[in-house]
Formats: structure tokens, C-alpha cells, sequence
């Protein structure tokens, strides 16, 4: 028995429901609600200490970490459909698009939602004092909540912020590179390369800037987003588990700073 630990807005939740769909495995979903700090109850700090979204549970087994789980799914249930490529090229193409995640582009799309989006909900609802805003840290630490203090009041102008757009729009670049030759990032196969970097698109879909790509600014991305839109598996990992309310305030939040990210990125 597969059973997931998730939240909707999560990118790594998506991901992983994104690969159990595209493997075809049925699941039980147990839904944490990071926003109201579910994270944070002591049964579920159990099964992950670090308080994040997802974990997989399989037949008592706890497997942590996104892209751990979707090599796991591709060990354990070999005989439902590969997201990994057949040969060594191929396969090492697509582990350096989901180490590249790990390591820089899920860390850059924290920050940008926060400036971009929630920024704006934490203002409109009080921000308070700063000793208020520590107390909520859990697991972040003073270091961490003191920057993202700075992100809900200076936004883009804040410490580090802007570079994180602009690593962004780096791999943005180096998708538009991969996909000269290719139908997909990692070869003429989708792969787990395309199930790691798609939450990380929809996410700036999500905030109103498909601005990036579109009018001709990275034309093989905007085509490889619309492919992967296109598949069935999409909207149900990704479509259906946002709440509505929460869609649509990443949505007006994300068109109210689009032209400081036009400006940033000399769009």
C-alpha cells in the first residue's frame, strides 16, 4: 500500500503525485496542510522530523526526500512504466536535471513564491512584529526567518532575492538549450528529468509569469510546457489538489509583481 503525505501548493508533493501518475500506481493520499502548520503535529513529525511535504509510507516503510521517492518508485514497482531512460547517457542527462532541482532551483522557488506571492498575503493580513514572525518559525530557524522577514518587506529588494529569479531564468535558458534536439529534456523520451522540472514551470504559471518564456522569448519551453500540460496526468497531480482560494491569490499576487520580474529580467 502507497500512501502520500501532501499538500497542494507543494512543488515536491507535485512531483512525486506527478510520477506516481505517470507510473500508473494507485495511492492513498493523507493531505497536510502546510499553511495552517499541520506540518507541525507531533504524529506527523514523527514519521518526518523536518516537517516538510511529501512522504511516502509504503507498506510501513517511510521514504523521505521527492526525488528519493521517485528513484524509489521506479526500484520498487519496475514493472509499471519507466520514468527513467534505458541507456547510461540518458539516464546520467536526466539525474543531473533533478540534482540541479535539489540543489538550486527548489531552494530559488521558495524564495520566489515568498517574494512574489506570499509576501503580499502576510501584508494585507498584518504582518506584525518580528518577534510574532519567529515564533512561527518551526523548523526554520532564526537565520531563515529572519530573511524571509526581509522578503515580506522589501520584496525583490531584499537580500539575495533577485538572483533568485535570475537562476531561474538560467535554467530556463538551459532547458531551451536541451530541447534544440529534443522532444524532451533528457532525450526523445519524457523521463523523470520532465516530471522534475514541471512543477517548477507551473509554479511560475502559477504566479502570472508564463511572461518568461512566452512571445517568442524561449519558444522550445513554452512548447515542452504545453506537451506536458497536454498529458493526462497533469491536472490530476497538479490541477485538482490546489484550493481554490489559494489559486487564485497566487495568481493576482504573482500579476501584481510581475512587472518588477519584467523589469529584473529585461523582458
Amino acid at each position: 500500500m502507497l500512501e502520500l503525505y501532501h499538500h497542494g501548493s507543494s512543488a515536491c508533493a507535485a512531483k512525486v503525485r506527478f510520477a506516481l501518475a505517470e507510473k500508473d500506481l494507485d495511492w492513498t493520499g493523507h493531505y497536510v496542510d502546510i499553511l495552517k502548520g499541520e506540518q507541525f503535529d507531533t504524529a506527523y513529525l514523527k514519521i518526518n522530523p523536518k516537517a516538510v511535504v511529501p512522504t511516502l509510507v509504503h507498506d510501513g516503510e517511510v521514504i523521505l526526500e521527492s526525488t528519493v521517492i521517485c528513484e524509489y518508485l521506479e526500484d520498487a514497482f519496475p514493472e509499471a512504466p519507466p520514468l527513467f531512460p534505458k541507456g547510461a547517457i540518458e539516464r546520467a542527462k536526466a539525474r543531473l536535471w533533478t540534482k540541479a532541482v535539489d540543489e538550486e532551483l527548489h531552494p530559488a522557488c521558495s524564495a520566489l513564491t515568498y517574494v512574489l506571492s506570499h509576501r503580499h498575503m502576510i501584508l494585507r493580513n498584518g504582518a506584525g512584529s518580528f518577534e510574532d514572525f519567529l515564533k512561527g518559525a518551526g523548523a526554520d530557524g532564526r537565520a531563515a526567518r529572519e530573511l524571509k522577514w526581509k522578503w515580506i518587506h522589501e520584496g525583490l529588494a531584499a537580500p539575495g532575492a533577485a538572483d533568485k529569479i535570475r537562476v531561474y531564468d538560467t535554467y530556463l535558458k538551459k532547458m531551451e538549450g536541451a530541447l534544440e534536439h529534443h522532444r524532451w529534456l533528457a532525450g526523445d523520451a519524457f523521463t523523470i528529468a520532465d516530471v522534475a522540472l514541471a512543477p517548477y514551470l507551473n509554479r511560475l504559471a502559477a504566479l502570472s509569469c508564463e511572461g518568461v518564456w512566452r512571445d517568442g522569448r524561449l519558444p522550445r519551453v513554452e512548447a515542452w510546457f504545453e506537451r506536458v500540460r497536454a498529458r493526462p496526468t497533469f491536472h490530476p497531480a497538479f490541477i485538482e489538489w490546489m484550493p481554490d482560494e489559494l489559486t487564485a491569490q497566487m495568481r493576482a499576487n504573482g500579476a501584481q509583481s510581475w512587472p518588477e520580474v519584467k523589469a529584473l529580467l529585461a523582458i
